[in-house]
């Protein structure tokens, strides 16, 4: 027998295999490929999806056999992530002589659900073909696009599973889906404007339909100025033409949006010439199959063509079209062009697309809920009738090269490498793909942190972190948190052994953490923030043993009761000692000092010795002389050893902002006024590296005392200068410098070679690649976020991994 002919019998030379395939192996196009593999050689036997990942029996000559094996992980579908392959021999099946893709197994789940990721290049030339019968379908996929976790309920990930269970195939679809020949081949999604889900425009009271084609009369809304809500992959979007700054405006009284940035959409990357620089690793993350917002540089065009998007800031967000309906809406203001060329030709048709929902609420999933929540905000509701299973708000990331690396193509469609880039927020495209551990462990719900949330669930050695949940600061939040780790548990068949959250007892994340460890009666283990912040990164990077991290962030709850935030520990598993901390600055009015740039102004002039001029320089505000008072009294002024309160000092005292609205927002200002000034020398005296004895320099203990980072004279510094963009350069290069000889000073102290750098603050490119440049130059190897987000996006994931640790 040949390795092309069928087994009709069984014959000495013809053995069995059987393979488990684990990892992202469903959703993907896995079974079609294996199919054809094995029909190539000419093998029998059959393929299934189960709770497992995908099951495998092959049967022919050895040589065949071993072919199919080598090529089974070096050929699979661009979307797949094999993480094992276990083959062993079976039993040798007569009358067989084909392979076949058999029904779904059941059992306990042990894969993963595939994202959500964009329209492909096949698909896009059927959906501009007038000749093809999916001609302008907003629903079009194929097993190597289109939408996955958002619309499974359970796995194994078969149709009925989904909500494209209510839509019965017509004959050609199910023809396709049942032909190996065809790239349809078991897509689950798969449907025509015969057998599926159809669009509609809606007036502003979510009841009356609007007249004419949905499409064209959705752009034509958009291009008279009016806001459309429209339903995607993971939600809906609240749109309106990015080039009609009055409709910006609207949008951001609507919405209650004053200054916080918004999102544009465009057409394709010529459409961003001269509006923002675009580099080959913004190229390629744009381009990407997973197509998340990523930040870039703006030109001194960007702002008057897009008026309003973001305001003061030196970035724009931008994404580009990854839902077929995207692509119409592009294609009907193109003139609905027949082929696939205008999509590489500049096209002036942009659109704002920011997550439709209102104060800090989550994203809009369900028609009925759009009209209830969205009623005032949108003009028109542009809707389908598929249901949204998982809510998914969009990723959201920035180009950030750590290290030389090769240059790579740029292949429009392909899986990004998260190696070059950091995520700010990881959701659809990217959620729920496992991140790796470095060994198993008992089963982990984590919860995370009270902003930025999102859950994590650990099983055996994947950790499956959630989409982003946002800030648990409303009703509609904390329920979204309920339901994502609810359906995390159900989708996976996972059954926590143990459940973590933050230190904090306050955060509803670490009251619900309690709740359900009390019903289900596991244990609950309480992380502290910075714990959690190095120990993400250091997971994903698989370090286990000690390490010494580098923690800045805006706030964390301390061991000793305090806001902590500029923080170097020592994290050796479970367990981490605090090894140094920024110089502590007051907080007059406590929270409100994180929103008002000018109170840690105050802070610091009274720091400095001059608090008798915080009234005169603050003279705009009527809360500036009793500020004063209350930092002399030391009324209402915890201490905190924040990072983050120290770029709002210095925000404040360069007049950069004086009242934030919108988390993070002097920072932004001071990156991008240091970015346009260039360079600066640090001021090597704006900074001094003591120990924080509690007694006397001379107690026994002086020598183990936390190594104290002072920078109240580069402080000084900046209360006197008059140029805010040479005083934010100053900053950065000065903020590097004391940062690097504080981690050289503890590194010798401690022994150790591996900084994690994590936490929000290493979301600022000047900080992340000059002091990681630095710290390398010393021979320190260096580990930042890469997988998870460095801010609280990425506390769940630490929080399970220690808890893994302490096993």
């Amino acid at each position: 027998m040949t390795m092309n002919e069928p087994a009709h019998a069984i014959r000495s030379d013809i053995e069995r295999r059987h393979l488990r395939v684990r990892g992202l192996v469903q959703g993907v196009g896995f079974r079609p490929f294996v199919h054809g593999l094995a029909s190539t050689l000419g093998l029998t036997g059959h393929v299934c999806n189960s709770a497992a990942g995908v099951e495998i029996e092959v049967q022919g000559h050895p040589e065949a056999l071993h072919a199919f094996e080598r090529r089974l992980p070096r050929e699979a579908p661009r979307n797949a992530r094999i993480e094992s392959i276990e083959s062993s021999a079976c039993s040798l099946h007569e009358e067989e002589d084909a392979f076949i893709i058999a029904a779904s197994g059941s059992g306990r789940a042990a894969t993963g659900i595939a994202p959500d990721t964009a329209v492909c290049a096949h698909c896009l030339e059927e959906l501009f073909s007038p000749a093809s019968r999916r001609y302008r379908y907003p629903f079009i996929n194929c097993t190597h696009c289109g939408p996955r976790y958002t619309l499974t309920a359970r796995l194994p990930y078969d149709r009925a599973n989904t909500s494209m269970a209510e839509f019965t195939l017509c004959p050609p679809c199910a023809h396709e889906h049942d032909d190996p020949a065809d790239r349809r081949f078991h897509a689950q999604p798969n449907a025509c404007p015969s057998c599926g889900p159809e669009i509609r425009l809606l007036g502003a009271d979510g009841r009356s339909p609007v007249t004419g084609d949905p499409l064209a009369e959705t752009v034509a809304r958009l291009r008279r100025g009016e806001i459309v809500a429209v339903k995607g992959l993971g939600g809906f979007h609240l749109v309106c033409d990015a080039r009609n700054e009055s409709a910006v405006a609207q949008l951001r009284i609507r919405k209650r949006r004053e200054e916080k940035p918004f999102a544009v959409m465009a057409a394709n990357p010529a459409s961003l010439a001269g509006l923002a620089a675009v580099g080959a690793d913004d190229l390629a993350i744009l381009q990407s199959c997973e197509r998340p917002v990523v930040l870039l540089r703006k030109t001194h065009e960007c702002d008057p063509v897009f008026g309003g998007v973001a305001p003061g800031l030196s970035w724009i967000g931008v994404m580009l079209p990854y839902a077929p309906i995207h692509y119409l809406l592009f294609h009907e203001a193109a003139g609905r062009p027949a082929g696939t060329a205008w999509l590489d030709e500049p096209q002036p048709f942009a659109l704002v697309c920011t997550s439709a929902n209102v104060g800090g609420e989550p994203i809009v999933t369900a028609n009925d809920e759009a009209f209830t929540r969205l009623a005032g905000i949108a003009d028109a509701f542009l809707v389908h009738d598929r249901e949204i299973l998982v809510r998914c708000d969009d990723s959201v990331v920035r180009a950030l090269p750590h290290a030389p690396r090769r240059p790579r193509p740029v292949t429009p469609f392909a899986t990004v490498d998260t190696k070059g880039m950091a995520f700010i927020r990881r959701a659809r495209g990217f959620t729920p793909a496992a991140i790796r551990l470095p060994r198993r462990g008992p089963s982990v719900l984590a919860l995370g942190a009270q902003l930025k949330n999102t859950a994590c669930l650990t099983r055996e050695d994947a950790a499956f972190l959630s989409q982003h949940i946002g800030d648990l600061d409303n009703a509609a939040a904390c329920r979204a948190l309920e339901d994502t780790h609810a359906h995390l548990e159900h989708v996976l068949g996972v059954t926590p052994e143990v459940v973590a959250c933050d230190l904090h007892p306050d955060f509803f994340s670490s009251r619900l953490a309690a709740r359900i460890a009390d019903a289900r009666g596991i244990p609950l283990v309480m992380v502290q923030h910075h714990h959690a912040h190095i120990a993400a990164v250091a997971a994903e990077h698989g370090i286990e043993g000690p390490v010494l991290g580098l923690a800045l962030d805006g706030v964390g709850l301390g061991t000793d009761g305090t806001a902590w935030g500029g923080e170097l520990l020592r994290m050796d598993g479970a367990s981490f000692a605090r090894l140094g901390h920024f110089m502590r600055l007051p907080l007059p009015g406590g929270d409100h000092a994180a929103r008002e740039p000018w109170r840690m102004a105050a802070a610091a002039l009274h720091s400095l010795g001059r608090g008798h001029e915080i009234p005169a320089r603050f003279a705009d505000r009527a809360e500036a002389a009793p500020l004063a008072w209350m930092l002399e009294s030391g009324t209402n002024c915890p201490p905190t050893s924040s990072a983050g309160r120290l770029f709002d000092a210095a925000a404040g005292l360069l007049g950069v902002l004086h009242t934030a609205n919108f988390e993070g927002q002097a920072p932004m200002l001071l990156e991008g006024l240091a970015e346009a000034h260039g360079a600066a020398v640090p001021i090597h005296s704006g900074y001094a590296i003591t120990q924080d004895l509690p007694f006397c320099s001379g107690d026994a203990g002086a020598r183990d005392a936390p190594l104290q980072l002072d920078f109240t004279p580069l402080l000084d510094h900046l209360a006197n200068e008059r140029n805010a963009a040479r005083g934010a350069a100053v900053f950065h290069a000065t903020l590097i410098d004391g940062l690097a000889a504080w981690v050289r000073a503890a590194a010798i102290q401690s022994g150790l070679r591996d900084v994690v750098l994590a936490g929000g603050c290493f979301l600022n490119c000047i900080l992340t690649r000059g002091l990681a440049a630095r710290l390398e130059d010393t021979g320190l190897q260096v580990h930042l976020a890469r997988q998870a987000p460095s801010n609280d996006g990425g506390i769940a994931l630490g929080q399970a991994w220690v808890c893994i640790q302490g096993a």
